[in-house]
């Protein structure tokens, strides 16, 4: 049994992705699950793709002049989906442990002058968490 995770939770990320640092932000789950928890929709199985924390900063040494990118979720835990309980026809989605994330790179780092050489990782992988503000209501 494990916390059900419903609209409007928080969806936090670790601030260490592979060699790169980023300045996170935390994202906010958007439920389009049928049932409701106190008048909020369940999160369902598709509903993490929709999660996007756009211009954080990062990272990478020697890329140390600060360039951005955007936080996803690249896909949820095996703890994450509901075995058993449904919402429709979809799985719930539960806080679980750690989902593994993505940070996309939308402007390169850069080493400082004079080289000024771009970072050439287009993507960083890294982890993070959901942080359920339902704590009694639980599924399996």
């Amino acid at each position: 049994m494990d916390a059900i995770i419903i609209d409007g939770d928080q969806v936090n990320f670790l601030p260490v992705f592979g060699s790169a640092l980023v300045s996170v932000q935390p994202g906010k789950m958007v439920a389009s699950g049928k049932a409701t928890i106190k008048g909020k929709k369940v999160c369902v199985d598709g509903d993490e793709a929709k999660v996007e924390v756009t211009n954080c900063s990062y990272v990478a040494p020697p890329f140390i002049v600060p360039g951005q990118g955007t936080l996803i979720i690249k896909k949820l835990g095996s703890d994450q989906l509901t075995k058993k309980s449904k919402s429709g026809t979809k799985s719930i989605i539960l806080k679980g442990n750690m989902f593994i994330a993505e940070f996309k790179v939308t402007t390169q780092a850069k080493q400082p002058p004079p080289t000024n050489a771009p970072d050439p990782v287009p993507m960083y992988p890294g982890q993070g968490e959901l942080i359920p503000t339902n704590t009694k209501i639980q599924a399996t």
